[in-house]
């Protein structure tokens, strides 16, 4: 087989450094953002904030550095050009951790949030000022630490017993005892083993004479389940009551709490800072980024100049880090204004929500977006991915603002959105003794001209939450 050499010319798309950063930068969420500029700070002493505390003068270089360091600091040169800067800066207010004391002086401590007990140690306190024996303190405490985070004992008692070395001799008739202690404490209905049992707990503690107590207990210990499915005949039939007393004792136990320590369990807060602000100016809905969301960077000057005015062995590296400086102001700058563009195509497209909420949702697709603004889907989709937007009527991500649609008489389109929200209004306003069922609800949106199938009414009502036709039923 006979060799032979061709010459063949061929595109091919190479993704810089520089695009590469672009795209990571842009599907960021704001928080993400803020830790990877964290990063880039902490690496490249060519870049820092804009802000009080970059106007302090930075650490002196090290090694060969630290005399052209003094040098350029102690005899500035005022024949020198301007201190190098990038073509672009960020303003935004930074966040200030320090405290103010009342002379307006700020704190060295910063003012910390205080600490919620967890419900062990609510518990636990309250065990401590028992007239308890130290053995059955001990038993107590032991039923606590098997508690979850419902307060509900998971265990039984008879394989918490099971637990307990042997040389202790604690029997079920004892550890009964410790359950019946715990279960004094508050939150009234900790140590439950059931829900019935908590909610019994519960209406216990209320006084004897609490209306529908009796009525309400009795359902609670024998007929929760028959509650729980609306099944009011079955309830009157066995119980023997009438309407509003079966009424009344089903608000009692919609009024108790079926996790009591549940306030106690740890919550992560989760703070959304909006990218965009939109406003309504001179009747006209218009987006704006949100300062506070955008990060002020910009080249330190300082060793920019000292780059500049002064040649070392240890400049290329220097310059290396200041060209990726400039790269990462400048993707930062593109990044929000690609938001921006997105958000206000949106909002455009979106102004009749704006105006008279979700029943006014318009079908959108990434697509649409795209091509108006010349940009790859793809794109759309990493700026609408954890990018927030401030609006009159709530903050919301951008990706909320698209959705399916479905088709109507008149051969146009409604969106999801808007059939949920037309949804939920028509089940508010339902009768509860004779709530609507998915048919009848299709059957309702079908005079509006909107063709929904029954299952489609009954995939969007179980996708918020909404329960069953029987189970919405009421007196």
């Amino acid at each position: 087989m006979k060799q032979t050499l061709q010459l063949k010319l061929s595109q091919q798309l190479t993704l810089t450094p520089q695009l590469q950063q672009s795209i990571r930068l842009l599907q960021l969420s704001t928080l993400e953002l803020n830790q990877e500029l964290e990063t880039f700070l902490m690496d490249n002493p060519l870049l820092e904030r804009d802000d009080a505390e970059s106007e302090s003068p930075p650490t002196p270089p090290n090694g060969a550095e630290r005399e052209e360091y003094a040098a350029s600091t102690s005899e500035p040169d005022s024949d020198a050009p301007a201190a190098a800067a990038p073509d672009i800066d960020w303003f935004a207010d930074a966040p200030s951790g320090a405290a103010r004391r009342e002379d307006g002086e700020e704190s060295e401590y910063p003012q910390l949030a205080a600490s919620t007990p967890t419900l062990g140690e609510h518990l636990i306190a309250q065990l401590t000022l028992t007239q308890l024996s130290e053995r059955d303190k001990s038993l107590v405490n032991t039923l606590i630490a098997a508690l979850d985070e419902g307060g509900y004992l998971s265990q039984s008692l008879a394989e918490i017993v099971e637990m307990l070395p042997p040389e202790l001799e604690v029997g079920l008739d004892e550890l009964q005892i410790a359950l019946h202690h715990l279960q004094s404490f508050e939150p009234t209905g900790v140590g439950a083993r059931t829900p019935a049992e908590c909610l019994a707990l519960q209406l216990k503690a209320l006084p004897p004479a609490s209306p529908a107590r009796e009525l309400a207990l009795a359902i609670v210990l024998e007929h929760l389940e028959a509650l729980a499915a609306h099944d009011f005949a079955r309830l009157k039939r066995q119980l023997r009551c009438d309407d509003e007393s079966l009424r009344e004792a089903q608000h009692l136990i919609q009024s108790l709490n079926p996790h009591p320590g549940a306030e106690y369990a740890a919550n992560e807060t989760r703070y959304i800072v909006p990218d965009v602000i939109v406003r309504k100016v001179k009747n006209a809905w218009v987006a704006s980024l949100n300062p506070d969301a955008m990060p002020r960077l910009r080249i330190n000057r300082l060793y920019a100049q000292i780059l500049q005015d002064r040649q070392h062995s240890a400049s290329g590296q220097m310059s290396s880090q200041l060209q990726e400086a400039r790269w990462l102001i400048k993707n930062v700058q593109q990044r929000f204004e690609t938001i921006l563009r997105v958000a206000q195509a949106i909002v455009e497209r979106q102004r009749h929500f704006l105006d008279h909420g979700e029943v006014a949702m318009r079908p959108l697709v990434l697509r649409e977006i795209a091509e108006t603004l010349g940009l790859h889907e793809s794109t759309v989709s990493r700026v609408t991915t954890q990018k927030f937007m401030a609006t009159p009527r709530g903050i919301f991500e951008l990706k909320y603002f698209f959705g399916s649609h479905v088709a109507t008489e008149t051969g146009g389109a409604c969106s999801a959105t808007a059939i949920r929200a037309l949804l939920k209004q028509l089940v508010h306003a339902e009768d509860g003794k004779k709530p609507l069922s998915d048919s009848k609800i299709s059957q309702i949106l079908g005079e509006q001209g909107i063709v929904v199938a029954r299952r489609t009414i009954a995939k969007y009502r179980e996708s918020m939450n909404i329960p069953s036709v029987s189970l919405r039923k009421s007196l």
